[in-house]
């Protein structure tokens, strides 16, 4: 079973009809014990940082995410979810993240480029990496006006703005893309499906 965790931040809806219609046995919850005796875990994400930050912590779903990772099981963060596992955001303002991975959430300075970043990019994958297998070259659908600077744990980047980002990450059972998967047709259900069979 895959748990949707529910901390009232995030398009719940597609995500969880994604993963229905490619036949994975799914839910919405913000049940703790729901999502520690999952299979797997998704973290979605939208809209400011801080708010979703701050949600989550009012839920008391910071133990629940570090538990799911010592038990190792397949966490996949999407959009603002994967920015949350990254140590800091400066959107408006500097805000603690959960620090799993190492890095910051900056936001695109080029004046030349229109921000946020809303329509399909490209993705260009850069290890070999079960969640993206395949898909490289692939486009996707983007929603974001931060992006992550820098990780060594990148497994796909993007351009946009005169900037390569990481557009995805992978250490261990811990997974996150900053496009929406929901969202991105044939590709990203195929990137779903990826998820739901490791």
């Amino acid at each position: 079973m895959i748990a949707i965790i529910d901390y009232g931040v995030g398009n719940l809806g597609s995500v969880l009809n994604a993963f229905k219609y490619l036949g994975y046995d799914c839910v919405v919850t913000s049940n703790k014990e729901e999502i520690l005796n999952a299979d797997k875990v998704v973290l979605p994400g939208v809209g400011a940082f801080k708010d979703a930050m701050d949600a989550f912590r009012e839920k008391g779903f910071v133990d629940v995410i570090h538990k799911v990772i010592e038990n190792n099981k397949p966490i996949l963060g999407i959009c603002v979810g994967m920015q949350m596992l990254f140590e800091y955001s400066y959107e408006y303002g500097k805000h603690e993240g959960l620090g799993i991975f190492k890095g910051n959430i900056i936001k695109f300075d080029d004046s030349n480029y229109k921000v946020p970043q809303i329509g399909w990019n490209q993705i260009k994958v850069k290890n070999d990496n079960k969640l993206l297998k395949g898909l490289d070259g692939k486009y996707v659908y983007f929603v974001h006006s931060y992006h992550v600077d820098n990780s060594e744990y990148n497994i796909s980047e993007t351009e946009y703005a005169n900037c390569i980002y990481p557009s995805a990450v992978n250490y261990k059972n811990i997974y996150a893309t900053q496009f929406h998967p929901e969202k991105s047709g044939e590709v990203g259900l195929q990137i779903l499906k990826n998820f739901g069979e490791l």
